[in-house]
């Protein structure tokens, strides 16, 4: 049975945010949080980035960009395993056809 959602606080650039999440998804939600502190921090001491809110934009983009790799990446391997699977089973197949 999932617990009532709780009120978790984050720190992101040394301001913080009050997040509904339920229990069972707050320690995710802080290590997302972290790691997209730590992104931010780093854009902006490289300084070439100015403002939290363009900082926010462009880590998002980032982000965002590093994610669609991932999914492309899930499909060709998912594909590939496919055909593996399908001439796997082939071999199976004949094999088991064989007297």
């Amino acid at each position: 049975m999932s617990e009532k959602p709780q009120f978790i606080t984050l720190t992101i650039m040394g301001k913080e945010y009050k997040i509904i999440c339920p229990l069972e998804e707050q320690d995710d939600l802080v290590i997302l949080a972290q790691r997209l502190d730590q992104q931010m921090c780093k854009m902006r001491d490289s300084g070439k980035v100015n403002g939290p809110e363009r900082i926010a934009v462009l880590v998002a983009l980032n982000l965002a960009d590093e994610l669609q790799t991932l999914k492309n990446q899930h499909e060709v391997l998912q594909q590939s395993f496919s055909e593996a699977l399908k001439k796997l089973n082939n071999k199976v197949e004949n094999i088991l056809e064989k007297p």
